[in-house]
């Protein structure tokens, strides 16, 4: 594998990684991460849609989940509730995200990466997100990525912007990113 980035579909030998980043990235540890996801969980998002990671050096050093509504549906989760509430979008639409970077790999442009894969895997699909306000960031590397703001909620005394996408695939496969 040598010195060189790998962006791929996880596999569930890949979920001690996912969790081991989540849990350096929570804000009490100084990250910006909201949320903490269970093992279960990202197993059951396994299942249901492709989670893309980040390798370098066979540590990794990215992820990028995403889930249906349907599964979402299955366990409470009130923040992305409060996010729906906010924007349902489409029918076929899905839930983006968390998405993490190590703090050493930030920068180099692994989120566009795993954001392009993703959109090879889940054409012509809408996806959701919510973004703390503040996280300035964050808001500006989505947006950077042709993401448009829909939507605000409030919760958990935090304000929270609603992101979203949705970039047709054309018939020679290239994606149309207005």
């Amino acid at each position: 594998m040598g010195n060189s980035i790998v962006i791929k579909v996880a596999t569930i030998y890949d979920l001690d990684g996912i969790i081991k980043l989540q849990t350096a990235n929570q804000t009490f540890r100084g990250g910006t991460l909201s949320g903490e996801l269970t093992a279960y969980q990202i197993k059951e998002m396994m299942t249901d849609m492709p989670q893309i990671i980040a390798k370098f050096d066979n540590e990794i050093v990215g992820f990028l989940l995403t889930t249906s509504k349907s599964v979402h549906n299955k366990r409470e989760f009130p923040i992305v509730d409060a996010m729906l509430a906010s924007y349902l979008g489409s029918p076929n639409s899905y839930i983006y995200g968390p998405i993490c970077v190590s703090q050493n790999q930030r920068g180099n442009g692994l989120a566009q990466l795993m954001f392009q894969e993703l959109l090879k895997l889940e054409p012509n699909r809408e996806g959701i997100l919510f973004i703390k306000s503040d996280n300035l960031t964050s808001l500006r590397a989505h947006e950077k990525m042709r993401m448009k703001k829909v939507s605000s909620f409030y919760f958990n005394n935090a304000d929270f912007d609603v992101y979203a996408y949705f970039f047709p695939i054309k018939k020679d496969n290239n994606l149309i990113m207005k």
